[in-house]
């Protein structure tokens, strides 16, 4: 009978081969696949979104670097529904998110804090409710930021006007209340927005009533 041997390194593959757990190949391609798993897509929109793809970049409404990177999610007006959930937070290249007139709903995850390359943030038009996190306050290079025309509430976080690179802002037609700061990048917004927050009192008198005052 013959005696066949192995090398050791052929012999080392094949048992790491049944020990060593598996490793997702793309962790951004996961974190869009599990967003895509907890939303409603009646157009199929997100039909092209195959997680079994090396990376996510083939994918419709996708956009990557040269290194195969998310750098923009364009989900416009694209009839979806469902929450926005803490997965979003793994894309951390991300510099443009374009979810404006849809139907997310729930609240906005703190995890958007994490994502430190947004430019823009555009989730106008949507069902979002709940506060705006403080955490947005950590994205400095955050130039656009829209979230006008959902049911947020509770007061604007004043660690926003940290945000010097901030150049538009509306969060006009919530239910947001207390006062608007006036520092940082606040001081060149106009009125309108903050329009149509009916709990909202105007700019903050500093030193005479608190922010939340009226929340």
């Amino acid at each position: 009978m013959a005696i066949w041997f192995l090398p050791f390194s052929s012999v080392l593959l094949l048992v790491l081969s049944f020990t060593s757990p598996v490793i997702s190949s793309n962790s951004e391609g996961d974190a869009l696949h599990a967003l895509r798993a907890k939303l409603s897509d009646p157009n199929n929109v997100l039909q092209s979104w195959d997680p079994t793809l090396i990376n996510p970049c083939t994918w419709f409404h996708v956009t990557c670097d040269n290194n195969n990177r998310v750098i923009r999610l364009d989900l416009g007006n694209s009839n979806i529904s469902g929450p926005l959930g803490a997965d979003i937070g793994h894309l951390e290249h991300l510099q443009f998110l374009e979810l404006y007139r849809n139907k997310f709903e729930g609240k906005l995850p703190d995890e958007l804090g994490n994502l430190k390359y947004l430019i823009s943030i555009d989730l106008s038009e949507n069902n979002l409710h709940g506060a705006i996190p403080k955490s947005l306050s950590k994205l400095k290079s955050l130039r656009f930021l829209r979230l006008n025309d959902n049911k947020l509430s509770g007061p604007i976080p004043r660690e926003l006007s940290l945000l010097s690179n901030l150049k538009a802002l509306n969060l006009s037609n919530n239910d947001l209340c207390g006062t608007v700061p006036t520092d940082g990048p606040f001081s060149t917004f106009p009125p309108q927005s903050f329009a149509n927050n009916t709990r909202l009192n105007g700019p903050e008198l500093l030193g005479l009533a608190p922010y939340d005052f009226g929340c």
